[in-house]
């Protein structure tokens, strides 16, 4: 298959098609135990935005960072977050990603640099820019990938991280996952300008806008914008248009946009737009897809049983790794 910029192998389609299956369904699986509160908190599904993240990580290498947003639990799985640590971090249990301290929002695996999550709108971009600095300083040929949503071009971090990274130069992919709602306002009433892209090459990054629910257009993108960084050492920036077919959270009464405009939207979403094209070309059978889906399935119910069975931390080592010894040693006194 060939979108004029990259030749991908049938190998290569089917496991970005499983990848993309494989967040699909452990954002369902999430969904329905939040509904029988085993999990907490707030939660924010990826459903329809999994050809983002799973074509921007084909473009890193192991040595590249990753920031998030609060709608990360696809970021973790397609970086390689390991997917029982992510469900245990969701229950809360001390064997989670972030020992059970972070929650839904806030995945963290220092193995893969995926610097997670951020409940914050437009929290990661000033993180994503301080570790590209890092990176810059220490003279290592290394990119940090930011991934947002369009609502966060509303908050003065975004301007201020796409100012700072033209200025100084630095190695961050900034990827703009536009769902069109910044919870429930649409983009059309929220920028003057709703062309993403226009913004941060207003700051002299070069930018370009894709369709997010493409998962081949979106890995030829990143590859391209990568590649750039590297040989540069200049930021580059994605518009990725997208959309969520799930609520802002598992809160949202969703009254803002109808029930016809998510089934359209659902009708040309990323798995279905793959699965469909490998059909129609004969790279795969049905066989496989339900083989595939099975293997998934087999996945989460493991992670689910681990995360089940595994143990809430002991309210003795609440006060271990804090900032700093002194805090320990002051809480511990006024206990005392």
């Amino acid at each position: 298959m060939s979108n004029g910029k990259l030749h991908i192998s049938t190998p290569h389609l089917l496991f970005l098609l499983q990848q993309m299956i494989r967040i699909r369904r452990f954002e369902e699986r999430c969904a329905q135990l939040y509904q029988q509160q085993k999990i907490r908190g707030f939660m924010h599904l990826y459903d329809g935005e999994e050809a983002i993240a799973v074509g921007v990580m084909q473009a890193l290498t192991p040595a590249d960072a990753v920031v998030a947003t609060y709608r990360e639990h696809g970021h973790a799985l397609a970086r390689g977050v390991d997917m029982n640590a992510v469900m245990a971090e969701m229950y809360g249990k001390v064997t989670g990603c972030s020992r059970g301290r972070g929650g839904s929002m806030h995945l963290f695996d220092v193995k893969t640099r995926f610097y997670g999550g951020n409940a914050i709108v437009a929290g990661g971009l000033p993180i994503a820019v301080g570790l590209a600095l890092a990176d810059k300083l220490s003279g290592r040929n290394q990119i940090t990938v930011c991934f947002f949503g369009e609502g966060a071009v509303a908050e003065g971090e975004f301007h201020e991280s796409l100012n700072l990274s033209a200025l100084w130069q630095l190695p961050v992919l900034f990827v703009c996952e536009n769902n069109r709602y910044a919870m429930g306002t649409p983009l059309n009433i929220e920028e003057s300008e709703p062309n993403i892209y226009r913004k941060a090459a207003s700051y002299g990054v070069t930018a370009q806008v894709v369709d997010g629910m493409n998962v081949v257009d979106v890995e030829a993108a990143a590859k391209v914008a990568c590649n750039a960084i590297r040989n540069t050492g200049a930021p580059q920036f994605i518009e990725c248009q997208t959309y969520r077919f799930k609520g802002h959270s598992m809160f949202d009464t969703q009254l803002y946009r109808s029930n016809d405009e998510i089934a359209q939207w659902r009708s040309k979403g990323p798995i279905v737009q793959l699965r469909e094209w490998l059909l129609a070309n004969e790279l795969i059978e049905q066989i496989q897809i339900t083989e595939m889906e099975q293997a998934v399935d087999k996945e989460i119910e493991q992670a689910e049983i681990a995360a089940e069975q595994a143990e809430w931390e002991a309210e003795s080592a609440l006060l271990e790794h804090v900032y700093t010894p002194a805090v320990q040693t002051a809480v511990k006194g006024e206990a005392g």
